[in-house]
């Protein structure tokens, strides 16, 4: 398995992106969450992408990981910034789209404006604003908000974040969408999905894993893989 690394420009910062090399023109792109970065199950989610034939490719957004940038500066307009380069650095004819998180909220709103985009499945994604009010509260009250991972983030996010909410994806998104969700997630509500669900005028899977929360078991991403193959071969 051949796996190519990639620094690509945005701006006067590069994003670093590792290319997973499969035969064919199937790729599968995956967008980390938002306190994550490309390593760990984004590895293992590549190599089983190159497994059923999918070129893959796996970034760390601006501020994350191996990418130049600090955290704080980072905005849902700059990762689909970060997204559209990483995209035409490899210049697919189309392509899929996973999204895990945050990762699911650029995925949406990424899918609803490139039509290049064929299929877009999501874990735990952040589809309400709402799932951010809790840091929206310390900002206003504080000016910034700091994560244990002594990552920050600031006004300039939420001045940015209130310009994406769902009504946009809901009117434009026409592609197939798969929705995986743990039932006992602490941090994005299930009724979340559900309501996006109902809210998509597209193709939609959604299954809920009744014992998972936010962090999957090992079981569980397993078993998500295996759904996410499958549904994807029918797209």
């Amino acid at each position: 398995m051949v796996e190519t690394k990639h620094r690509i420009p945005v701006g006067e910062e590069t994003v670093a992106a590792v290319h997973h090399d499969a035969p064919g023109d199937d790729w599968l792109v995956y967008c980390h969450g938002f306190l994550s970065d490309k390593h760990g199950s984004y590895e293992h989610r590549c190599r089983r992408a190159v497994e059923h034939g999918y070129n893959a490719v796996r970034f760390d957004f601006r501020g994350c990981g191996d990418s130049d940038g600090a955290f704080v500066d980072q905005t849902l307009s700059s990762k689909l910034e970060d997204l559209r380069a990483v995209v035409d650095h490899f210049d697919p004819p189309s392509y899929a789209l996973f999204g895990s998180s945050f990762g699911g909220k650029v995925a949406f709103h990424a899918a609803a404006r490139d039509p290049r985009v064929d299929a877009v499945a999501t874990r735990a994604p952040v589809t309400a604003n709402r799932a951010f009010d809790e840091y929206r509260a310390a900002v206003e009250r504080e000016g910034e908000y700091q994560f244990e991972t002594d990552d920050r983030i600031d006004r300039r996010f939420f001045d940015d974040f209130d310009e994406y909410d769902f009504d946009g994806v809901e009117a434009s998104l026409e592609v197939p969408v798969a929705i995986v969700h743990g039932r006992q997630d602490e941090s994005v509500d299930v009724t979340d999905s559900v309501e996006a669900a109902a809210r998509l005028e597209t193709d939609v899977l959604l299954e809920i894993f009744a014992e998972e929360g936010h962090l999957f078991s090992t079981a569980a991403e397993e078993r998500l893989l295996e759904r996410l193959f499958h549904w994807l071969e029918g797209q």
